[in-house]
C-alpha cells in the first residue's frame, strides 16, 4: 500500500483512533499512526469471496481467448477458480465435470466499465436516486461505493448478457463527480461483497455541456454559478488541480520529514491519489476537440487519463487518443441526443481500434447492459461496411481485455490465459447473432448463471414475492 492509498482511505480509521480502545491481549485494537502510515489503508475494504467451484472442462467450442485468438473445437478447463488451460485437445482430469459445447462459443466473460447499477437501481424512484452529489462542481470527496444497492435486481440481468465485472461510476453533472469502483457481478448482501479485490479506484470527471448546464444555467438567473461556459470549465479544473498539487506537497514532506500532521481535506485526497498515479481517471467528454484539451490539461499537471466515456468523437482524433495511450469507451450508434453528441458515425469504434487505440464498448445503460454483444456486433458490423474488417476474436477485446486495462484489472481478469480469473461465458452460437444468448456464465470458476436451470439464477431478497421475480425474458 503507497503512501496516497492510505492518505486517501482514512477517514474511519481517524475516528477510531480517536476512540482508542484495546484488543483482547491488551494491546491498541488501531495501531499508532506514524508519518510514513498515519491513516488506514482500507477503511472499506473488500470482502468479496469467490463461490464455491468444481473442475469444469469446456468442449468442443468455439473459443475466443479475448487476446485475439480464435480456436475451433477447443476446450478450457477450469480449476481453483481459474483458467488453468485452454487449447484444442485437452484431457479430462479425473473427476473434472465435461461440459459438451459443441456448436457453442466461449468468451472472456463481459466488462462494462460505464453502469450507474446499484447507485440508479431499479425501481427509479427518487428514493434510489444515490448516483450524482451535484450540490457542487466539483465533489471528489463522495465515493459512489457510499450511494450503492447490492439488491438491485439490474445486477442479475447483466448477468444473463453476460457481464463478470462491471465499473459503477457517479454520474456527470460535475467537473469531478467522485470516486467510482469495479465490482464483481455475484450476489453478496454489502457492496463491500461485491467489491473487486484490490482493483483501483477511480475518479469521475465530465467536460462539455453537463457541468456548465447543471451549476450555470441551473441556477435560473443571469449570471448563474460557475461554471457558465467551457472557459469556466476549464478554469475549474485548474483550480482544483492546483490545490490538490499543494495538498500532495505539504502531505509528502510530512512524509519525509514528519512534523505537524497537515490537516485531511476528503476532496484532495481524491485528486492527490490521481496525481499520485494511485487512482484512475474516467472521463466523460463527447468531442474531439474537448480531449484534446483535457490531454494537455492532463500534461499540465502531470496525470493521465485511462479512459474517455462516451467519445462519440474519438475517430477524429484516433491517431491522438493512441499516442497518448487513452481509451474511448464508446456506444456502437447511440448519439444525436444532445449538441455535444451531434456528430457520431457508426464507424466510430472499428475507426479508433484501427488506428491502434484502446476501443471499448460500454453501456451507461441498465437496459444496454443487458446486451453489449450485440452492441459490439453492430459497431463490427459497420466496420465491415466501410472495409475495416476486424477479426471477430480481435473484437471481442472491445468487451473483455480492453475494460479490463481501463479498470486496472487486466492482469487478472478480461481473456481466457491461464492464471487469469474463470471468468467465462459460454454462449448458445456467434456471440456476435441477434439470437444468441448467454447459456451459462462462471466468475472465478464458479457457475452463476444457467439459462437451461432456473435453480443457478440468483435472484436479489428485494425481488422475491414481487411480480415478475427472476424474470429473465
Amino acid at each position: 500500500m503507497t503512501k496516497w492509498n492510505w492518505v486517501a482511505l482514512a477517514a474511519t480509521a481517524i475516528f477510531l483512533a480517536a476512540c482508542g480502545g484495546s484488543g483482547d491481549n491488551g494491546e491498541p485494537a488501531i495501531k499508532p499512526f506514524t508519518p510514513n502510515e498515519p491513516f488506514d489503508p482500507d477503511p472499506y475494504p473488500s470482502t468479496y469471496k469467490a463461490y464455491p467451484s468444481a473442475p469444469v472442462l469446456i468442449t468442443n467450442a468455439t473459443i475466443l481467448d479475448g487476446e485475439g485468438a480464435k480456436i475451433e473445437e477447443g476446450s478450457l478447463l477450469l480449476q481453483d477458480g481459474k483458467v488453468s488451460a485452454i487449447g484444442a485437445d485437452l484431457e479430462a482430469p479425473e473427476g473434472v465435470t465435461v461440459i459438451d459445447a459443441s456448436g457453442r462459443w466461449v468468451t472472456p466473460g463481459i466488462i462494462d466499465n460505464h453502469s450507474h447499477l446499484g447507485a440508479y437501481p431499479s425501481p427509479s424512484v427518487s428514493a434510489h436516486q444515490d448516483g450524482n452529489e451535484i450540490s457542487g462542481p466539483v465533489t471528489a470527496e463522495v465515493w459512489v461505493e457510499h450511494g450503492i444497492w447490492p439488491q438491485d435486481p439490474g445486477f442479475d440481468r447483466a448477468l444473463a448478457g453476460g457481464v463478470t465485472s462491471l465499473q459503477i461510476l457517479p454520474g456527470s453533472a460535475n467537473l469531478f463527480g467522485g470516486r467510482g469502483i469495479t465490482l464483481k457481478n455475484v450476489p453478496a448482501r454489502t457492496v463491500q461483497g461485491m467489491k473487486f479485490p484490490a482493483a483501483p479506484y477511480t475518479l469521475k470527471m465530465a467536460c462539455g455541456e453537463n457541468p456548465k448546464r447543471v451549476y450555470g444555467y441551473g441556477s435560473g438567473t443571469i449570471p448563474g454559478g460557475a461554471p457558465f461556459s467551457r472557459m469556466g470549465n476549464m478554469a475549474g479544473y485548474r483550480a482544483a488541480w492546483i490545490k490538490a498539487a499543494e495538498y500532495k506537497r505539504k502531505w509528502d514532506k510530512y512524509s519525509a520529514e514528519g512534523g505537524e500532521m497537515p490537516a485531511r481535506d476528503l476532496e484532495l485526497d481524491t485528486l492527490a491519489g490521481v496525481l499520485a498515479g494511485e487512482i484512475l481517471v474516467h472521463m466523460h467528454c463527447y468531442r474531439a476537440d474537448e480531449m484534446a484539451q483535457i490531454m494537455d490539461l492532463s500534461n499540465e499537471f502531470g496525470y493521465k487519463v485511462t479512459a474517455f466515456h462516451h467519445a462519440v468523437e474519438s475517430y477524429k482524433i484516433a491517431d491522438k487518443l493512441a499516442d497518448y495511450g487513452a481509451c474511448s469507451s464508446m456506444w456502437a450508434d447511440w448519439w444525436g441526443f444532445k449538441m455535444e453528441a451531434y456528430d457520431g458515425i457508426p464507424e466510430n469504434i472499428p475507426m479508433v481500434h484501427n488506428a491502434g487505440a484502446c476501443a471499448i464498448v460500454h453501456s451507461d445503460s441498465d437496459i444496454g447492459i443487458q446486451r453489449l454483444n450485440q452492441e459490439a456486433a453492430k459497431a463490427w458490423a459497420d466496420g465491415k461496411r466501410v472495409g475495416i474488417d476486424v477479426p471477430i476474436e480481435e473484437a471481442w477485446e472491445w468487451l473483455s481485455l480492453n475494460p479490463a486495462k481501463s479498470l486496472g484489472i487486466d492482469a487478472r481478469t478480461g481473456s481466457l490465459k491461464p492464471g487469469k480469473m474463470g471468468d467465462v461465458v459460454i454462449w448458445s452460437g456467434n456471440p456476435f447473432s441477434v439470437y444468441t444468448k448467454a447459456d451459462q456464465v462462471f466468475i472465478d470458476g464458479a457457475l452463476m448463471y444457467d439459462r437451461a436451470d432456473d435453480s443457478v439464477r440468483p435472484v436479489r431478497d428485494f425481488e422475491l414475492g414481487q411480480p415478475g421475480e427472476g424474470d429473465m425474458k
